[in-house]
């Protein structure tokens, strides 16, 4: 007996414009591209999408597609948490009984929300559709396709360790993958150090959907021109409660790629051009979002999907200028000086947060603060010492240990004081340290802080980083400070933040220097009614 050729199945995108038929949906160009991309994606695929796109929808719809095509197609769906997964298995369900191609697929009262089978599944074991938090067990699946839909949140990134306990979870999708299969990540960014610019770091296929694809960015606009790499359709002033668009002919005037301000803004300037959604995201739809977005980092990953940290960095290692010198001692005039370059430093601050190396603890950081006559700061050192605090011989002298790596700093470079926090395990250390020290010259000063540190280390580093005259050696950008700044949270009290409370510690050390301040109109002079011995020349024979 012969049987009809089974009709060829039709492709996502025309599966898609029948559901969105039926849903009585305008489709948007934008959704058309990102529809054809899913269809042609490699086995490891990354998609960004600002917020608002309805990737979760298109997911859905591209996982009844799926079934379609092959229902023996296994799934793992993975996001945030266990809720949210399930809201695009329910989803998933829903087009599956509703399509007019998928509609006899899903039998009734088959599995639940988390796990359930479609008509012609071959695997019993694995469900069609397992859906899971990317911080649930999913040891024993098996799946022809991971998908990571929004699985990188606020919630579980505040911390490299938060990060870290992602990134193991996501590699279990390794080894619950079948031969040829395939991982999607759909989401975006809240981080500096994303996952999906990871992912895209191994070779991933890539889409990035932006609000705008035209950006350019004026920090601070103080001037009345500027000129631009293309002509804005919308420009944005500042952002939070105080954001506001900008109207032409109004508050600005456009001359071919020039805008002219009819006054100086005084603020963050972004001009955008080439809207991804203008049918749905109109200027004033967007304006209203910006208010309510309270930090320009937030609307950068959120719309613009720029790896950024959605909170508002408080300590940014890009306003720490760099230098790349070391210091040298000079003898000239019977008279010893300390040169970094062509600058003469006049104080110097050395800062050890000492620590025994316990698990859990913090690193035993030591932090040098370079300072010049004009109050500029140069952190010239920041590292970890390791090790045991001491090692002794059989004559109990020090031979080995923290304190002698602290010695070598402080020979290197000439370090008159070294500054030691006491709390916690340091109570003892300044003794161990002075006898370490014995015939250097060098002094030992104890300090003890009853400051709360997240309050210590941002009173002590804001104000010269946002004044801008807080410099630092390459080789202390190169370490762990600049991931521990683009990390610091104050709101989290267990943090990576030790290299930066050194700096803190010593950056308080240091002495606050007001350069001379030459011919000032404006100084009321005024007699010094002191008593004075005059100056006298003594001689004196001991």
């Amino acid at each position: 007996m012969s049987t009809e050729p089974e009709a060829p199945k039709v492709g996502l995108l025309v599966f898609f414009l029948i559901w969105a038929k039926r849903m009585r949906w305008t489709v948007p160009d934008v959704h058309v591209q990102a529809l054809l991309w899913l269809e042609g994606k490699g086995n490891l695929a990354v998609l960004r999408c600002f917020r608002g796109f309805g990737k979760s929808t298109i997911l859905a719809i591209y996982n009844a597609w799926r079934y379609y095509k092959d229902p023996t197609f296994r799934i793992l769906h993975q996001s945030e948490s266990d809720p949210t997964a399930y809201k695009t298995s329910r989803d998933t369900q829903n087009v599956i009984r509703n399509h007019p191609l998928t509609r006899h697929l899903l039998p009734p009262n088959q599995g639940t929300v988390e796990q359930w089978w479609v008509e012609g599944a071959a695997d019993f074991r694995n469900a069609s559709m397992f859906a899971k938090g990317i911080l649930s067990n999913v040891t024993s699946a098996r799946a022809d396709e991971c998908q990571n839909d929004d699985v990188e949140v606020p919630r579980n990134i505040q911390t490299p360790e938060a990060r870290e306990k992602l990134r193991y979870r996501l590699d279990e999708q390794t080894h619950i993958l079948v031969p040829g299969g395939s991982k999607l990540y759909i989401g975006t960014p809240h981080t500096h150090d994303s996952l999906y610019d990871e992912i895209e770091a191994m070779g991933a296929d890539c889409l990035t959907i932006r609000m705008y694809a035209d950006e350019h960015r004026i920090e601070t606009a103080t001037q009345l021109a500027y000129r631009l790499p293309f002509k804005p359709e919308v420009v944005f002033s500042g952002i939070g409660k105080h954001a506001r668009v900008l109207r032409p002919g109004v508050d600005y005037s456009l001359s071919e790629n020039t805008i002219v301000f009819n006054e100086p803004p005084g603020c963050l300037i972004d001009c955008y051009a080439r809207p991804a959604w203008p049918g749905r995201f109109s200027a004033e739809e967007l304006e209203k979002r910006r208010r309510e977005t309270r930090t320009i980092n937030a609307w950068d990953s959120q719309y613009q999907l720029h790896s950024k940290p959605v909170t508002e960095v408080r300590l940014d290692p890009a306003k720490l200028i760099p230098y790349d010198a070391e210091p040298v001692i000079r003898s000239a005039n019977n008279a010893v000086s300390l040169w970094l370059g062509s600058v003469q430093i006049v104080g110097a601050v050395a800062y050890w947060d000492c620590s025994l190396g316990k698990v859990n603890s913090d690193a035993s950081a030591f932090s040098l603060i370079l300072t010049d006559a004009r109050g500029q700061l140069y952190w010239q050192v920041c590292q970890g010492v390791e090790g045991e605090l001491a090692e002794f011989d059989d004559k109990d002298r020090i031979i080995g240990g923290q304190v002698t790596q602290v010695r070598d700093l402080v020979l290197r470079f000439q370090i008159p004081c070294v500054v030691v926090e006491t709390n916690g395990p340091g109570g003892f250390v300044p003794t161990i340290l002075r006898q370490a020290l014995k015939g250097t010259g060098c002094a030992v000063r104890e300090e003890h802080s009853t400051v709360n540190k997240q309050k210590r280390i941002l009173d002590a580093l804001e104000p010269p980083l946002s004044s801008r005259f807080l410099w630092a050696h390459v080789d202390v950008l190169r370490g762990p400070l600049w991931d521990q700044m683009r990390d610091f949270n104050p709101a989290i009290t267990n943090q990576p933040d030790d290299f930066l409370d050194s700096g803190a510690g010593a950056v308080s050390q240091t002495p606050v220097r007001i350069g001379k301040v030459v011919g000032n109109p404006t100084e009321t002079q005024r007699k010094d009614w002191r008593p004075t011995a005059g100056v006298h020349e003594v001689q004196v024979d001991y």
